[in-house]
């Protein structure tokens, strides 16, 4: 198996767009290489902990609401495209996501990181929840079946924290400025939501190598 990082935000709709092309590659290669883990990439860092009302930090960083529109318009075209919907008019509240990846983060010490991050995804973009918030997380947890009493205490301790934030800082310090980004076997790196056909490329070209090298 090789090893398939993926950085990405949970709050970041490309990442939604990338994992669901990715996962269409995947379904059609169910004998693919990949040993997927996911890695903390923060879109905003400096997001205030409890979060900001969700158009005034899309007018804020689009400089209006003029310029949020035509911003999202391509994330709109292509997450349809990809067979996504993506419920904007739900989403009131832009979390920060500190603790969203700490959540994924203990979800791989039980190898359910994939179940955790599609979770989130959906939580976000398709219901609209305020996944900064620890009883959402929480709930999130208990869907893909870890224990969600635990999962609480973990939030309110403040575990992990410090560790998600220096690997959010290694991680742009390695050269990763956007997400998603995939490192394969920690050499080759594909930048975005790339389509399915060429994962399925990557997917083919690897199986030929090993079959070479076999």
């Amino acid at each position: 198996m090789l090893k398939l990082y993926i950085f990405s935000d949970p709050v970041c709709p490309w990442c939604y767009i990338g994992k669901a092309r990715l996962d269409r590659a995947l379904e059609q290669r169910p004998n693919h290489p990949f040993d997927i883990e996911w890695h903390p990439f923060m879109l905003n860092p400096d997001m205030p902990a409890g979060g900001m009302d969700r158009r005034a930090y899309l007018e804020a960083k689009f400089g209006g609401k003029e310029g949020a529109v035509q911003a999202y318009m391509p994330v709109v075209r292509e997450a349809e495209a990809s067979g996504l919907n993506i419920n904007f008019d739900a989403i009131a509240h832009q979390p920060n996501t500190l603790d969203a990846h700490r959540l994924i983060h203990w979800a791989g010490l039980e190898q359910r990181q994939t179940a955790i991050v599609s979770r989130l995804f959906k939580a976000y973009f398709v219901e609209g929840r305020d996944i900064g918030d620890h009883g959402v997380l929480a709930d999130i947890a208990e869907g893909a079946e870890m224990d969600r009493e635990m999962i609480l205490r973990l939030l309110e301790s403040g575990a992990d924290a410090d560790d998600i934030r220096a690997r959010d800082i290694d991680a742009r310090e390695k050269g990763v400025n956007a997400v998603p980004t995939f490192v394969i076997a920690n050499q080759h790196v594909v930048p975005g939501a790339q389509p399915t056909d060429l994962w399925l490329k990557v997917i083919d070209e690897i199986a030929a190598q090993v079959q070479g090298t076999a």
